[in-house]
C-alpha cells in the first residue's frame, strides 16, 4: 500500500486571519468578564487534563457565548501519564467548550476572544489530527515564551509523513489560534502547544480502538458501536503493552513473516518492542498465531492474519488507541 499522502502545506482560515480588533459588532469583553473567563479556562482544562472530567463533561461548563454552527457539513480546513507527570499541563490552560461536528467547515469558528478555547476530540467518536507542514517547538502553554518540551517533526521513524492527534485549540493573547496535540515520543502521555499554522488541513476519525491487556481483546468502535473485536497477544510481564491514550501514526503492508500482512504504528512506546526503529508499540498480524490470546511480545499487540486483515479495511490513520 503506496504512503499515506501529505496534504499541501496551507494555512487554516483561523491560523491565517490577523488578531480581530473590537469594532461596533463586536465589542471588548468588560474586564471583570476577561477574568472571570480565564479563571474558569484554568479549572476546566487542567481538571480535562488530569482526567477529572471527561470531554464531554467539559461541554457543560459556562463559557464563551461564542458557539460552532452545528448545521456545517463539510470537513474543516487547514489549519499513559497522568497530567502530574506531563511537563505540557499549565495552569493557565484555557477553558474548553463543546467539541464541533465532523462536518464542521471551520473547527476554530468558534474562537472570538483572546482566551476563547474548544475541544476538537472526544477520542472515542470525534477525533482530529493533522500532519506538520514545519518543524517548531511544541509548548507547554500556548505561547511563544512557553518552555519548549518537544518539536514537531516531519517524519515517522518508517520515514512516513509524521501524524499529531489534536486535542483542543485557544486564542493566545494576541488573537492567535494555538493547537494542543499529543506527542509521540517518549515519555508516553506527552502533550503540548503549537501555532495553529504549524499544522496541516485537519482531518476527522470516528473510530477507536480499545486494548485489553487482562481479558487480551481488542475492539474497534465507530461512533460508539463495536465494529470489529479479536483476541490479541500482549507484552510480557518484563515488557508490558504501555497503558494510556495512543493512536495510529501508520498504515503498513506486513510483506508476511514476524508482522503479518499489515502493521499499524502507534504514538506509544515500550522499553523493548518488535518494531524496527527503537520502541514504536505495532499493532500487527503474526507468524505464530499459537500464541493468541496471550503475552508473547516485547510491547507490540499481535493479531491474527485473519484478523488485522479485516482490521485494516475498518481503522484509519488517526484512530485513538486506549490500552487498559
Amino acid at each position: 500500500m503506496p504512503a499515506p499522502r501529505s496534504h499541501p502545506p496551507t494555512r487554516s482560515a483561523a491560523a491565517a486571519t490577523p488578531p480581530r480588533a473590537p469594532g461596533p459588532g463586536r465589542p471588548a469583553a468588560p474586564a471583570v468578564e476577561r477574568r472571570r473567563r480565564a479563571g474558569a479556562a484554568a479549572v476546566v482544562l487542567v481538571a480535562l487534563a488530569a482526567g477529572t472530567v471527561a470531554p464531554g463533561a467539559a461541554a457543560a461548563t459556562p463559557t464563551s457565548p461564542a458557539a460552532v454552527s452545528p448545521e456545517s457539513t463539510t470537513t474543516g480546513t487547514s489549519s499513559s501519564s497522568s497530567a502530574s507527570a506531563n511537563p505540557a499541563t499549565s495552569a493557565d490552560s484555557p477553558a474548553v467548550t463543546s467539541i464541533p461536528p465532523p462536518g464542521a467547515r471551520d473547527p476554530l469558528a468558534g474562537l472570538q476572544e483572546p482566551g476563547d478555547a474548544v475541544v476538537l476530540s472526544d477520542e472515542t467518536t470525534v477525533t482530529r489530527w493533522a500532519h506538520p507542514i514545519a518543524v517548531h517547538p511544541v509548548r507547554n502553554a500556548p505561547k511563544d515564551a512557553a518552555r519548549v518540551v518537544a518539536r514537531l517533526r516531519m517524519h515517522t521513524e518508517d520515514a512516513r509523513p509524521e501524524v499529531y492527534l489534536v486535542l483542543s485549540a485557544t486564542l493566545d493573547a494576541a488573537g492567535n489560534p494555538w493547537l494542543r496535540v499529543r506527542v509521540p515520543t517518549r515519555p508516553n502521555g506527552l502533550t503540548g502547544w503549537v501555532p495553529a499554522d504549524r499544522l496541516d488541513r485537519l482531518q476527522v476519525v470516528r473510530t477507536q480502538l480499545t486494548i485489553d491487556r487482562t481479558a487480551r481483546t481488542a475492539t474497534l468502535r465507530r461512533d460508539g458501536r463495536p465494529v470489529w473485536a479479536s483476541p490479541v497477544g500482549v507484552g510480557r510481564p518484563a515488557t508490558p503493552t504501555p497503558r494510556g491514550s495512543f493512536y495510529v501514526r501508520e498504515r503498513l503492508p506486513g510483506g508476511g513473516g514476524a508482522y503479518g500482512p499489515w502493521a499499524f504504528g502507534t504514538s506509544s512506546y515500550s522499553a523493548l518492542s518488535d518494531w524496527p526503529g527503537g520502541g514504536v508499540v505495532g499493532i500487527h498480524g503474526t507468524d505464530q498465531p499459537g500464541l493468541i490470546p496471550g503475552a508473547p511480545s516485547h510491547g507490540c499487540v499481535r493479531v491474527p492474519n485473519a484478523a488485522i486483515l479485516r482490521l485494516a479495511k475498518l481503522m484509519p490513520i488517526g484512530t485513538p488507541v486506549v490500552v487498559r
